[in-house]
């Protein structure tokens, strides 16, 4: 709502900014990746999630210094742009840009795998082609989902996150083989390399903690109260999937009892609930993948748009608008057939792919703190040296740690991704003669 001087009315307070971030970051995260993650560390995910938790922790610091410095905007590729240059923010932008693309990609993946557990003598295809049909017909009729919509899908992920913790913890007091130790935190065999490596998928958990920068201009005193809104969300979101993973991991130290790792979470929850928990759990990650993707989806086609009018993007097609139902309908197209790359990548390969984009924003976000105070040297005091220097440095060198710790396919993509960007820019740049063009870019990460 604007008020009569066109400006957005400032009514929001730490609380909202903390609901809605969590909000975008989806509880029902937590048990997408739990087996795949539980296999590569040797059981050992609550670990590994310390260690992204951590690296998260201090990218929110900088997210929360870039807040105060440039209140009116919320994004790597901003930030970047103005404390470095432009041409390089446009290359951050565009490689954050495959968190858009490949997300509604991720979601149709997790529909297979979840029905599949639940009904296994259906194909995983059926329902990946279902979602992405469904979500992509949707879209282009023009259906909006409501903001207020999210409270209610995000209240039924936790209620049923919370309930799947209950019936875990009952059945770990009635089973004499399993119980309560710090094995998943620490043990004998557990290996800093394969923590990195878990801690590289689940990042996945994180995309969308540092939305909420894009709501400055609604938020009663922004400088403060968004820096700590999203300390808050990384870490209420961090304490939250360590929790759960814990009481998951005592019941099952050893995923490889599974017939499909990928699809451990679903087979959990028939084991400690039954046949009905596991629909209710279903039910709980179809709202989750259907209210994700659907919103993906649109953004993407949305920034695509943003894109193509601006002249990054061809405009003929990417600036197209149908005049009927004023949807970007070749976007969404374009979006719903990348999205069928579902059949044929696993959930490894495809949140390392989505990940490749989040961490070079999240490793931008911290270089962008260490450049401004680089370039402001009437901030020289020992105290703006340890936030805006050490920190940010400790951050960007998990996640360059992190980064490399990403699957192999995953990074030969993103690089191939980002020279194409690099490509399209000498292009619309003319060889770095003219300023690249400028557009809207609001992250999912």
């Amino acid at each position: 709502m604007e008020s009569s001087r066109g400006t957005l009315k400032r009514s929001l307070g730490v609380v909202p900014i903390v609901f809605l971030g969590l909000a975008y970051m989806s509880p029902f995260a937590v048990f997408d990746t739990f087996g795949v993650v539980s296999n590569e560390t040797h059981g050992h995910v609550p670990a590994s999630y310390i260690l992204i938790t951590i690296a998260i922790l201090f990218t929110a610091l900088s997210y929360g210094k870039m807040v105060k410095i440039f209140p009116e905007a919320g994004s790597a590729y901003t930030y970047t742009k103005k404390t470095m240059n432009p041409q390089l923010g446009f290359l951050v932008g565009w490689s954050a840009l495959l968190d858009y693309l490949f997300l509604p990609m991720i979601n149709a993946l997790l529909a297979g795998i979840y029905l599949s557990a639940s009904f296994p003598s259906v194909p995983a295809w059926v329902w990946i082609l279902g979602l992405i049909l469904t979500i992509t017909i949707m879209n282009i009729s023009g259906v909006k989902i409501a903001v207020n919509a999210n409270m209610l899908f995000v209240l039924f992920q936790l209620l049923v996150a919370i309930l799947f913790v209950v019936l875990t913890i009952r059945t770990i007091n009635g089973d004499v083989n399993s119980g309560f130790t710090l094995n998943p935190f620490y043990s004998e065999d557990i290996k800093l390399s394969l923590l990195f490596s878990g801690g590289s998928i689940l990042a996945l958990s994180f995309l969308g903690f540092d939305a909420v920068t894009t709501l400055a201009e609604e938020t009663i005193s922004p400088e403060k109260n968004i820096p700590k809104g999203i300390f808050l969300i990384a870490l209420i979101g961090g304490i939250f999937f360590i929790m759960v993973t814990y009481f998951m991991q005592s019941l099952y130290p050893d995923v490889s009892v599974f017939n499909d790792i990928e699809g451990a979470s679903p087979e959990i929850a028939k084991h400690i609930g039954g046949i009905l928990f596991q629909s209710i759990f279903t039910s709980g990650a179809l709202v989750s993948v259907l209210a994700s993707g659907l919103a993906s989806q649109m953004s993407a086609s949305r920034l695509m748009f943003a894109m193509g009018r601006d002249g990054v993007l061809p405009r003929k097609w990417f600036g197209y608008l149908d005049k009927k139902t004023q949807t970007p309908i070749f976007n969404l197209i374009f979006i719903g057939l990348l999205s069928l790359s579902a059949l044929f990548l696993d959930l490894v390969v495809a949140t390392s792919l989505i990940n490749f984009g989040a961490f070079t924003a999240f490793s931008f976000v911290n270089l962008s703190v260490i450049m401004y105070y680089v370039k402001n040297k009437q901030m020289m005091k020992r105290t703006s040296f340890i936030g805006y220097v050490i920190f940010p440095i400790i951050g960007l060198a998990f996640l360059v740690y992190l980064w490399f710790s990403l699957d192999q396919l995953a990074i030969i993509i993103g690089l191939s991704w980002f020279a194409i960007g690099f490509g399209l820019l000498l292009w619309i740049t003319k060889g770095f003669k003219v300023k690249p063009p400028e557009y809207q870019f609001v992250e999912n990460n």
